[in-house]
């Protein structure tokens, strides 16, 4: 696969879900442009995530504030957008916190 081949981009219902949440149109533009961004090199944007997570990558967006996390799946060339959503440490709402707790519910 070369370098300036585009992934195309696929938000999963529950990224939907998640996105239709948040009522900020201005951050609401600010996320479909970083997400858009991940058509070119997603392995290199974002850090990889551990755990439960394993397999799954996060990038930033709208400054420090919100996570976009997805996974690349290169034999389809595609990136999925599994949750978009507020970086709150330690609290219950907090975007890896429930994604986790999904991903667990449906083991």
């Amino acid at each position: 696969m070369n370098e300036t081949q585009e992934y195309q981009i696929r938000l999963t219902d529950l990224a939907l879900e998640m996105l239709e949440k948040i009522k900020d149109q201005r951050h609401l533009q600010l996320l479909s442009k970083r997400i858009d961004q991940l058509k070119l090199s997603p392995e290199k944007q974002g850090k990889p995530l551990t755990d439960k997570l394993k397999g799954y990558r996060s990038i930033r967006a709208v400054g420090q504030r919100y996570r976009i996390i997805y996974q690349v799946v290169k034999s389809e060339v595609t990136v999925y957008i599994i949750g978009v959503g507020l970086r709150q440490e330690g609290s219950r709402k907090d975007i890896y916190n429930k994604l986790e707790k999904l991903l667990d519910d449906n083991l």
